[in-house]
C-alpha cells in the first residue's frame, strides 16, 4: 500500500486528494513513514528534487468518519460538536436503560450489558435484522427480541438527545449520508484515489460505504490477505475481499503478492501446507525473501510435546533464557496464545525466573478507572448533556451518592444544561467542600474555554485530590494522568483530543509488569489477535490442541473452524526464524478433583494433519523422558556421578 501511495505522489497526484484508510493509528503511521521513504528514494533515482510529503487524509475508518461527519454535519442534522463514547460507556448506558425499562425485573435472566452491546454492534456492522443476528449468533437471547428492539430504540434516542455517537454510529451515520447520491458524489469528489489497507478486516457496513462512494471501483485500491481474516467476532467478513473482483467487474484487477519479507522458508512451508487444507480463499504459495544463515534456513519449526501446562511454562522459560544467552534480546521473543487466561501458569514461572514481560490483550487504557474519571471530567465540562460523564464526575465528590447525583443532573436539565447553574444547587453540609471545588473548576474552564491545553491542566488540578482519596495506588495511576496531560498538548482543541483518544487509545502503563523496565528489555506475551501485524525472531505458540486451536466454541460451525485455521496461521507467520508450537499432553483441572479426576488429556489439533506434521520437527520436553537409557556402573548412571561432582560446588 505504501508503494502504491508513493507511486501516485511521484506521478504528481495531489496528496490532499488521496484517502488512505487502515485499522489502527500505528499502522497508519507506519504507512506514512514508509510512503515518505519510498517517495524520497524514487525522486532521487530519477534525479528530481526531494519534496516533503504529507498525507492529510490518512487514518482509521472511524477517524476518517469522525472527520467527515464533523465537516458535513449540517447536511445530516448532526451537531459538529458531538461527543464519542467508547464501548465501556456505551455498555454502561445500555445498563442504565435496561433498568429504566425494568428489563432486569423479569423472572428470566435478561442479557447483560456487554451482550446487549455485542448484539447491537453486530446488527449495525453486518446490516442484518436483529432476528437474524439472534438466530445465528445469540440463540440463547432469541426470546428477548422484542425487548432488545425496545432497548436499542431508546438507546438511539438517548444518544441523540445527549449529542453522543458510539463507535458504530460513526460508520452508520457515514453510511446513511452516502446513501444519498448527491452527498456521496460531494464526498467522493474530494478524492482522486482511495486506498484501503487490511481489506480482509472490513465489515459489510464499511464495504457498503466504499461501494456508495466508488460504485464502479475506479480510483479504489484495496490490499489484504484473506488468510489473515480473523475478526469475525467484530463482524468482519472475508467475503468482502473474496468477492471484490466480481463486485467491481470489469474495472477490478487482482495482483497476487507471493514474496514474504518476514519469515524463513520452513516457516512459510508450514503456513502454505496449513492453508492448502482449506477450500476457502485465494490459493497461493508464499516464498521467503528473508536472508539467514544456512542452519536457520534448514531448520523446521518444532512441535514440542510437554506433559502439562507446567511443563509448557518451564520449557518456554528455559528456551527464552537460552536465546538470551545466545544474544537474542527478550523483546525479540514472543509467546502467543488463543485466550488471555492461557498465560496464567506461564506468568507465575516468569516471575519465579525473574523474567520481566509485557502482556497485550488485557486491560485497555480507556478501561482503567482513573483514565475514565479524567476523561469524564473533560467530556462533561464540554458537553453538559453527557449524563454518564456527569454522573461519574459528581460521584467522585466525597459523600455524593447516586440519589444526590441524579437530583443534581435533573436540576441541570431544568436549567438548560448550563453548568454554572450548579452554583445555585443546594447540597448537604458534608458535600459543600467538594462541591465548591467543582464550581471553581467549572468557572475556570468557562473563562479559559478558548485555550484548550489549559483546560486539561485545570482538570488535572481538580482531579488530583480526588484521585488520592479514591485509589490506594494513586501514585502509580498518576503516571497515566501525566501521560494524558502530555498527549493533550498535541491537539489543537478538546474535540480532536477526546475523539482521537477514544478512537485510538494509547497503551496503558499498567500493562507493564513491575519489573518490565529492567535492562530495558522484556518478554512479549500476547493473544494472537493482538499480535496481528507484529513480528519477532522467536515465537512460542501455547496449547496447540483441539479446544484451543480450534477453540472449543467454534467447532460446530465450519466458517468459524476455518477462521480458527487462519488464526493459527497468523500466529505461525509472526515468527521470523524460530517457531515452537507447544502441545501439552494433559491439562490440570483442579475443579474436577472432587470427582477423583485432576486432569484431562489434550486432543491433537485437527489442523495437525499428516502433511502439516511433515513440515514440523518433533521435539519433547523434558528430553530425559524420551531418550535412551544412559550407561550405568553398578546401577548408577554416569551422568548422576558427574552431576554430584558438579553440585558439590
Amino acid at each position: 500500500m505504501a508503494n502504491r501511495a508513493a507511486h501516485l505522489i511521484v506521478k504528481d497526484v495531489d496528496p490532499n486528494r488521496i484517502l488512505l484508510m487502515t485499522f489502527s493509528r500505528r499502522a497508519a503511521g507506519e504507512l506514512a513513514d514508509r510512503t515518505k521513504r519510498i517517495v524520497a528514494a524514487e525522486l532521487k533515482a530519477i534525479g528530481s528534487k526531494t519534496r516533503s510529503v504529507n498525507l492529510p487524509w490518512m487514518g482509521t475508518f472511524h477517524s476518517i468518519a469522525n472527520r467527515l461527519l464533523r465537516e458535513h454535519s449540517s447536511i445530516i442534522g448532526l451537531s459538529s460538536s458531538f461527543s464519542i463514547i467508547d464501548n465501556s460507556d456505551a455498555a454502561d448506558m445500555l445498563d442504565v436503560l435496561r433498568h429504566e425499562l425494568n428489563l432486569c425485573q423479569s423472572q428470566k435472566r435478561f442479557p447483560k450489558k456487554t451482550t446487549c452491546l455485542n448484539i447491537y454492534s453486530r446488527c449495525v456492522n453486518s446490516q442484518m435484522d436483529i432476528a437474524k443476528i439472534l438466530e445465528l449468533e445469540f440463540p440463547w437471547c432469541e426470546d428477548w427480541e422484542h425487548e432488545l428492539r425496545q432497548l436499542f430504540r431508546l438507546y438511539s434516542k438517548r444518544k441523540q438527545e445527549q449529542v453522543l455517537l458510539d463507535y458504530d454510529d460513526l460508520l452508520l451515520y457515514w453510511y446513511y449520508m452516502v446513501q444519498d447520491k448527491e452527498y456521496a458524489k460531494r464526498i467522493s469528489q474530494q478524492f482522486d484515489h482511495v486506498l484501503v489497507d487490511e481489506y480482509q478486516d472490513t465489515n459489510r457496513l464499511q464495504a457498503a460505504i466504499l461501494s456508495c462512494l466508488f460504485p464502479s471501483g475506479r480510483g479504489l485500491t484495496v490490499v489484504g490477505d484473506d488468510a489473515q481474516s480473523i475478526y469475525r467476532f467484530r463482524s468482519a467478513e472475508i467475503e468482502n475481499i473474496l468477492n471484490f473482483p466480481q463486485q467491481f467487474k470489469p474495472a477490478a484487477k487482482v495482483i497476487t503478492l507471493k514474496t514474504n519479507y518476514r519469515s524463513t522458508q520452513p516457516i512459510l512451508n508450514l503456513s502454505n501446507t496449513l492453508l492448502a487444507q482449506s477450500n476457502v480463499g485465494y490459493q497461493k504459495e508464499l516464498v521467503s525473501y528473508a536472508s539467514s544463515n544456512p542452519y536457520t534456513m534448514k531448520r523446521k519449526p518444532a512441535l514440542v510435546k510437554v506433559e502439562d501446562d507446567a511443563g509448557q511454562a518451564k520449557y518456554i522459560v528455559e528456551k527464552v533464557l537460552e536465546n538470551r544467552e545466545m544474544g537474542l534480546a527478550l523483546k525479540q521473543n514472543a509467546v502467543l496464545f488463543r485466550s488471555s487466561y492461557h498465560s496464567d501458569r506461564l506468568e507465575i514461572e516468569l516471575m519465579r525466573a525473574d523474567i520481566p514481560y509485557i502482556k497485550y490483550g488485557g486491560l485497555k487504557f480507556l478501561e482503567a478507572a482513573h483514565v475514565k474519571d479524567l476523561l469524564s471530567i473533560i467530556r462533561w465540562v464540554n458537553n453538559p448533556k453527557h449524563l454518564l460523564s456527569g454522573n461519574r464526575v459528581l460521584r467522585l465528590l466525597p459523600n455524593v451518592g447516586p440519589k444526590l447525583a441524579k437530583k443534581a443532573l435533573d436540576f441541570l436539565h431544568n436549567n438548560q444544561f448550563q453548568l454554572e447553574a450548579l452554583s445555585r444547587f443546594l447540597t448537604p453540609n458534608n458535600v459543600s467542600d467538594g462541591w465548591e471545588q467543582l464550581i471553581k473548576f467549572i468557572n475556570a474552564c468557562q473563562s479559559d474555554n478558548s485555550n484548550w491545553p489549559a483546560q486539561m491542566d485545570l482538570a488535572q488540578l481538580f482531579y488530583n485530590p480526588l484521585l488520592e482519596l479514591k485509589y490506594d495506588d494513586s501514585y502509580t495511576r498518576n503516571g497515566d494522568i501525566e501521560h494524558l496531560s502530555k498527549l493533550a498538548q498535541q491537539f489543537s482543541n478538546v474535540e480532536e483530543f477526546v475523539s482521537e483518544l477514544t478512537l485510538e487509545p494509547p497503551s496503558c502503563s499498567g500493562d507493564l509488569t513491575d519489573k518490565a523496565h529492567k535492562d530495558d528489555d522484556f518478554l512479549i506475551l500476547s493473544t494472537v489477535h493482538s499480535a496481528k501485524g507484529q513480528e519477532w525472531d522467536s515465537v512460542f505458540i501455547l496449547n496447540v490442541a483441539d479446544g484451543n486451536f480450534p477453540n472449543e466454541y467454534s467447532t460446530s460451525n465450519e466458517k468459524e473452524v476455518e477462521e480458527e485455521r487462519r488464526l493459527l496461521n497468523v500466529a505461525i507467520t509472526r515468527a521470523k526464524t524460530g517457531l515452537h508450537l507447544i502441545q501439552p499432553l494433559k491439562y490440570w483441572v483442579p475443579e474436577q478433583a472432587k470427582y477423583g479426576k485432576k486432569h484431562v488429556y489434550g486432543a491433537k489439533s485437527r489442523f495437525l494433519t499428516p502433511s502439516v506434521l511433515n513440515q514440523l520437527e518433533d521435539d519433547f520436553y523434558p528430553k530425559s523422558t524420551n531418550m535412551a537409557a544412559e550407561p550405568m556402573i553398578d546401577g548408577i548412571t554416569i551422568s548422576n556421578i558427574q552431576s554430584k561432582i558438579r553440585e558439590q560446588w
